[in-house]
């Protein structure tokens, strides 16, 4: 301390804090733990850690370290031992002055359910509540799956589900221990059903620029219906998937009014950005083979846009939006050796009244090798429009969607051997004009929770796309003698895809993603070799080979294998195809502007030529790790 010149009578005070090396926790110990290992209990003590753990931090905070005694008690507890504690523990530090933390355990009886009584139930037999409790006599008492099966289970096996899903809001449950005889516990449930609560209104919030009827159109809590939990999560599910708002800003509330036997349901929403932008652009000097010039892509997505406000100028910005149609546009160029255009609109909604879309798009695609006008020009030039029709199921459940495509293709060749268009028999399809008009149809069953990051749910898909049969109306003589433009006039297959997506959260936001893959390419009769269009290409990252999926083919990405280590023994495609995926992801960031999360996978796929060489257990495998990053305005990166 010293005089404070400042001041009269006054002295200040100056404290000099030297921090020292930071303490580290050297071991933690435990005694009369006879039921469980130490390094169980270690594991539960999540912040007091011995220093040989990597990427923890060790270091003694009392707070954190009671916490960390009370989970220990908590973990007996789920194991029967409910009058287990921490009855004493101690802190000291060895010669090097790291800490050593020893707790002693006094871990008590173990007890057990005996008799598990009902008592207020009317609405629910007891022996389908008992099934649905999932605990029987002689069972480890635990407290904690014991409120979880009465209250709110993650996988909605719940007494409490019951009754909210069929509308009893004010319905209560309490445990109530009748009788403690030695390590026994009976049990009385005691239920308090009360009335069914009806939905009085519902109000959206926060949609500044989605229109409200079309998040009204996605719901399934409505006014006048009963009251249902079940309904309020789908409900969630389907306006996060919409893609338009942030699924971490999602609020809902559900204010009662005991009185008229009403609830109000309140959504608060946040917008977010949706559309896409896709722009690069350069200039590629003059080569042997090519002239060069300006390459680039410019491709725009409008996933929330409003066609008939086109005409209302205040609804610009900068496009029309709000009515939940797609719209896009896109363009890319190589100069003269490559050139794609490709447009398309979605209604998700036609009518307005019932969920059933309208697709319709068109592209075309022009390959060339070599400068025109010279003896070994080649060029392919491709043009296609689509309509489809898509709607949602009710039967076997409203998760289903069916959907049909009406595709009408033509394949110009000019010269065109570069493109390795072979049949089975190794015969090359280069000149003339190709037919190809094909009917897809597709079965679906999506029950993900978020577009971008799924943490639940699952996605299944089959897909069948068909040709007419021309072969059941020709000769067999025709397919023995015709030349191959004339057999390939018209293009004739069978295509089936299989896709599968399973999504589960193993503990608290790391992801578990499975996916399987299968296609095979099938014809309508034996008079015909397999159609050289619309097989399957596998192998890279399903980028660098993105062209071939522009002429007629499948592109399926195989991490850690080149196109060419699979695809060299089918120069002409694949006929067959299977792969198989199983990732762990962790979110770094779920912030809608930027979702980033960092993933480990292991892969394996393997293609044939046909159906009769397939072998789903010959795989090649990969495993790794990586990063992925999702912008709103350019997509997955």
């Amino acid at each position: 301390s010293f005089p404070d010149e400042k001041a009269t009578n006054a002295t200040r005070l100056e404290f000099v804090i030297i921090p020292g090396k930071k303490i580290k926790i050297k071991n933690v110990t435990f005694s009369g733990n006879n039921n469980v290992k130490p390094r169980v209990l270690r594991k539960k003590m999540k912040e007091t850690h011995r220093k040989l753990r990597i990427f923890k931090k060790s270091k003694l905070v009392r707070e954190l370290y009671e916490e960390d005694k009370r989970k220990i008690e908590s973990y007996y507890n789920t194991l029967g031992f409910r009058d287990a504690r921490v009855a004493s523990d101690s802190i000291w530090r060895n010669k090097k002055g790291e800490l050593l933390i020893h707790l002693n355990i006094e871990e008590g009886n173990r007890y057990y359910f005996r008799k598990i009584q009902w008592k207020g139930n009317t609405l629910y037999e007891t022996k389908y509540l008992d099934q649905v409790l999932g605990i029987k006599k002689g069972d480890v008492f635990n407290q904690e799956l014991l409120n979880t099966r009465l209250s709110f289970s993650q996988d909605g096996r719940d007494i409490s589900s019951l009754y909210l899903d069929n509308g009893y809001l004010f319905f209560r449950v309490d445990p109530v221990e009748t009788a403690i005889d030695n390590d026994s516990i009976d049990l009385e449930l005691r239920i308090y059903e009360g009335p069914q609560a009806t939905i009085d209104r519902v109000i959206i919030k926060g949609n500044d620029r989605t229109h409200e009827h079309i998040i009204r159109r996605e719901l399934f809590t409505r006014p006048g219906d009963k009251f249902s939990r079940a309904d309020i999560i789908r409900s969630q599910r389907e306006i996060v998937n919409l893609g338009y708002f942030n699924p971490e800003a999602f609020g809902i509330n559900t204010p009662v009014n005991p009185e008229r036997g009403t609830v109000d349901i309140e959504y608060t929403l946040e917008e977010k950005p949706s559309d896409q932008l896709e722009l690069s652009a350069g200039y590629q000097p003059a080569t042997a083979f090519s002239r060069g010039g300006v390459i680039g892509t410019l491709g725009v997505t409008f996933n929330n846009f409003s066609i008939r406000n086109i005409k209302n100028r205040e609804a610009w910005n900068p496009l029309p939006q709000g009515d939940g149609q797609r719209f896009s546009l896109r363009g890319q160029t190589a100069g003269e050796r490559f050139q794609s255009y490709n447009i398309s609109f979605t209604e998700p909604w036609l009518g307005g009244k019932k969920p059933n879309s309208l697709t319709v798009a068109g592209f075309y695609n022009r390959f060339a090798q070599v400068f025109s006008g010279s003896d070994s020009y080649q060029k392919l030039e491709i043009m296609q429009g689509t309509v489809g029709f898509g709607t949602r199921l009710k039967w076997p459940d409203d998760n289903f969607i069916f959907r049909a495509d009406a595709d009408i293709q033509s394949l110009k060749l000019t010269n065109a051997l570069s493109f390795a268009f072979r049949d089975d028999q190794n015969r090359v399809i280069s000149d003339g004009i190709v037919h190809n008009y094909s009917l897809g149809l597709t079965l679906a069953r999506n029950s993900i929770n978020d577009p971008i990051f799924p943490k639940q749910g699952s996605l299944l898909s089959v897909k069948l796309n068909a040709t007419p049969p021309y072969s059941w109306f020709r000769s067999r003589e025709f397919y023995e003698t015709a030349s191959v433009n004339e057999l390939y006039n018209y293009a004739e297959y069978l295509k089936w895809r299989v896709d599968a997506e399973w999504y589960t959260t193993l503990i608290g936001k790391l992801v578990l993603k499975t996916q399987a893959k299968i296609g095979i390419l099938n014809r309508w009769s034996d008079k015909t070799s397999l159609s050289p269009f619309e097989r399957f290409e596998l192998g890279g990252d399903g980028l660098n080979n993105q062209n071939f999926g522009l002429n007629a083919r499948d592109i399926i990405s195989l991490r850690g294998y080149n196109t060419s280590d699979i695809m060299a023994r089918f120069p002409g495609g694949a006929g067959v195809f299977n792969k198989y995926t199983v990732e762990l992801r962790y979110p770094i960031s779920l912030n809608p502007q930027s979702t980033i999360f960092v993933t480990a996978f292991a892969q394996g796929g393997n293609a044939w030529a046909n159906a009769s060489d397939f072998n789903p257990f010959d795989i090649k495998r990969s495993v790794g790790m990586g990063l992925r990053v999702f912008l709103p305005m350019f997509g997955t990166l």
